[in-house]
């Protein structure tokens, strides 16, 4: 039987609904159209940035997963052992889109990545511009939110390359919408899918926690004001279903999480939520820790990289929020719009202070946190709500919508100037007229995006000749970026390590003699291009010297650098990546208060640094802007162990002050090495000593007269543990071996030290009393 068709008049009535609602939101769509059509036409303009490559291998050792169900091939494909808890999804369906539509090439696969993260940041700017039309009656206020979202210099550079931060941005933009769509609603269908777009968010980063937290304390609101019993269990039901569709989707989602639910889910829990990875972090001049960044670093990153007009509208509108809901406490707590708005503010001060109170990991300015933009704008639009209300008259509201267009106008010029590197947006609130200043006080172009843009310069500049170049911060980047040219300059792109060849230095340094050109922002240099052939200088320089210490490469120190020169020289030996350790000297040598040097590992490739020329090998490595006490240094292997290494010390003045001292004492105890005490410090003497002793490592157990002295971890065992490497807390000079570390604070009755093969046992040990003071 056949079904009968709709009448006419019936489908005639709903395309004129459909059209009249398209019809009140013109101005959003033809707005989002302007959009899309700018993001066309400088999609190609944008570079390959760190973590991409990245994420596409975690895409693909996903899918791999889903259609082999081999769990030890997902982990080992992974790019890092984190990865597996990062949820893929996005990166996934970017790489079926990929293969639906035929895209192989390596620079249409990346263009293509880069389209669908943006249409997914405009698909977010959409759902603001929802949630804020759902909240007031106002389509314009509405449009003044999503284009407050759309316009963030930053997050608008970063919609092209980043799949991390912007998918989570976009989601947490469409949950918001969700969350108040629920609530008004308040049906079990609208809370069940608030449950997958919270589970789908939360999967992508453990914040999303937030909302996975909020929806249920909401609700626990709403069963407390319920009066009768249908209206709780209503309640109730809408919760379990939020519950268990969130808790479902993050499941689906999170594939390592399949074969043992339970105990993945709190390592993933743990993990991500203290990400173990430390990352050094230039804030205000100063160099910090990931997880030791002063309480102000979100907020102050958030405060000098965002529009200034946006940024003084969305403190206007939650200082708003605020007094209202002090003044409504009542309404607050109430399934209101001034209680959604409260939930707004919970979304931007909740995450800043977790990170604050758990010293969480937050690398490279906010970018982890670029979700606080969705709720922001949001809070945005009740600042601009608030204005209006607060004038009556036409003229002045006339004039508040005046600077709002003013304000968005001069964000977009801002970004015009800068393109395309409004990922380096900095406003008014920092010095950007300084040349070279604002480079030393906040970290630039931390993921390499620029380097596309070196490229494009050097090959500009030789439009027919082959073009030798590379990327010293990030070395895979080089080729990512040559990858993404269009056909012509790709096949002239190479990234021999030849005598002619180029560098680019992301957190350039000072300027030296290989800077040749410099890409800047604000008068500062955001990627220096230094020529290699300047090398030959060095070749000479370091050619007529005798070296720091001779092994595979000679290694040579010539002021701020490290010289690294083998002749003969093979292609293998350019292959494994150098180390270098630079301890720096100790604030203060006096022998009875000494401290110990922290070591900063560099790593860098050969083709980044180096050139191959006349038989010779020569590479170099900056050494860091500190006085430097010791080098270690040398090349890695696969497992990321020495195939060589030598040791060096550039200033042993510290130790031989530190002898001097120990001398003129009697030891506490003799063996193989003869150990003097101070209440500060342990100082450990061989007068004729072999390279081989220096370079085993030595225990070192602290016995206190109070146990209560000790860690909470090691009073079980009733000692402290302080071993230590002879590199970088002693030095070999005139045939001695001399080593000073520092004493705990607390009260010390008794020391047992000496030396040990690692997984073998002690090689030799001793026992002492300190008679430290009580």
């Amino acid at each position: 039987m056949t079904r009968p068709s709709r009448p006419p008049a019936v489908a005639d009535r709903r395309l004129r609904t459909a059209a009249q609602a398209l019809a009140r939101h013109w101005g959003a769509l033809a707005a989002l159209a302007l959009f899309l059509i700018a993001g066309l036409a400088i999609l190609d303009d944008y570079g390959v940035t760190v973590d991409e490559p990245e994420q596409r291998q975690s895409a693909q050792a996903n899918l791999d997963y889903l259609a082999s169900g081999d769990l030890d091939g997902f982990l080992n494909a992974l790019f890092s052992p984190h990865d597996k808890f990062y949820g893929a999804t996005f990166d996934a369906l970017s790489l079926l889109a990929e293969r639906a539509f035929g895209v192989n090439a390596v620079r249409a696969s990346y263009l293509s990545r880069h389209l669908i993260i943006h249409l997914f940041f405009l698909g977010g700017g959409l759902f603001v511009y929802l949630l804020a039309r759902r909240l007031f009656p106002n389509t314009l206020l509405a449009l003044l939110a999503m284009l407050i979202f759309l316009l963030h210099p930053r997050i608008y550079a970063h919609a092209f390359f980043n799949s991390k931060d912007i998918p989570f941005l976009a989601m947490f933009a469409v949950t918001l919408f969700l969350t108040h769509r629920a609530f008004k609603r308040d049906t079990l269908l609208a809370f069940a899918l608030l449950g997958v777009g919270v589970g789908a968010l939360t999967h992508l980063r453990i914040m999303g926690a937030l909302l996975f937290a909020a929806v249920p304390a909401l609700r626990a609101l709403d069963f407390a004001a319920a009066s009768e019993r249908e209206e709780r269990k209503r309640v109730l039901l809408a919760a379990g279903a939020f519950t268990l569709t969130g808790a479902l989707t993050v499941y689906a989602l999170l594939p390592y999480l399949w074969s043992d639910p339970a105990r993945r889910a709190v390592e993933w829990w743990t993990t991500l939520s203290a990400h173990p990875t430390v990352l050094m972090e230039l804030f205000r001049g100063a160099t910090y820790a990931s997880a030791e960044v002063p309480a102000e670093y979100l907020p102050a990153w958030f405060a000098v990289t965002s529009p200034p007009f946006a940024l003084s509208l969305g403190m206007i509108g939650a200082a708003a929020l605020l007094v209202a809901g002090v003044k409504s406490r009542g309404a607050a707590v109430r399934n209101t719009r001034l209680r959604f708005g409260a939930l707004l503010i919970g979304c931007l001060a909740a995450p800043v202070l977790a990170v604050i109170l758990l010293n969480s990991n937050v690398y490279n300015g906010w970018r982890q946190a670029y979700f606080l933009w969705a709720p922001f704008s949001i809070a945005a639009a009740f600042g601009l709500h608030w204005l209006l209300s607060s004038f009556g008259r036409a003229r002045p509201r006339a004039a508040v919508y005046g600077a709002a267009g003013a304000g968005l106008a001069a964000t977009l010029l801002s970004m015009a100037l800068i393109h395309p590197n409004q990922n380096v947006f900095f406003n008014a609130l920092v010095d950007r007229t300084t040349p070279e200043r604002l480079r030393t006080q906040y970290e630039l172009d931390y993921w390499g995006h620029s380097i596309r843009q070196a490229w494009e310069r050097i090959l500009a500049e030789r439009p027919t000749s082959i073009v030798a170049a590379n990327s010293a911060d990030l070395s895979r980047l080089a080729k990512e970026n040559a990858n993404i040219l269009p056909d012509e300059a790709r096949k002239r792109a190479s990234r021999a390590p030849t005598l002619d060849a180029f560098t680019f230095r992301l957190r350039p340094s000072e300027p030296s003699g290989l800077v040749k050109s410099r890409l800047t922002i604000y008068n500062n240099t955001l990627l220096a291009i230094e020529r290699k052939s300047d090398l030959q200088a060095l070749y000479e320089r370091v050619a007529n010297q005798e070296p720091a210490r001779r092994s595979v490469f000679d290694v040579h120190v010539l002021n701020e650098t490290a010289a690294y020169l083998k002749e003969p020289c093979e292609q293998a030996d350019t292959q494994a990546l150098f180390f270098l350790d630079a301890a720096p000297l100790p604030s203060n040598p006096a022998p009875n208060e000494p401290e110990r040097p922290e070591l900063n590992r560099i790593r860098f490739a050969f083709h980044e640094n180096g050139a191959v020329f006349d038989g010779k090998c020569l590479t170099f490595a900056p050494l860091p802007g500190y006085p430097i006490a010791a080098v270690r240094t040398g090349q890695l292997t696969a497992d990321d162990s020495a195939s060589w290494s030598v040791e060096f010390w550039l200033d042993a003045e510290p130790w031989r002050t530190a002898y001097r001292a120990a001398v003129s004492a009697e030891p506490a105890a003799r063996s193989r090495f003869d150990i003097y005490a101070t209440d500060r410090a342990l100082t450990y003497l061989k007068e004729t000593c072999e390279q081989s002793e220096a370079q085993t490592p030595f225990f070192l157990h602290v016995f206190p007269i109070r146990a209560d002295d000790l860690p909470e971890a090691r009073r079980s065992i009733g000692f402290d543990n302080l071993d230590f490497d002879f590199f970088p807390n002693g030095a070999t000079f005139d045939g001695k071996c001399v080593a000073s570390v520092p004493l705990p604070d607390y009260p010390v009755e008794s020391i047992r030290t000496g030396q040990f093969v690692r997984g073998e046992g002690e090689i030799w040990s001793t026992e002492f009393d300190l008679n430290a003071p009580g």
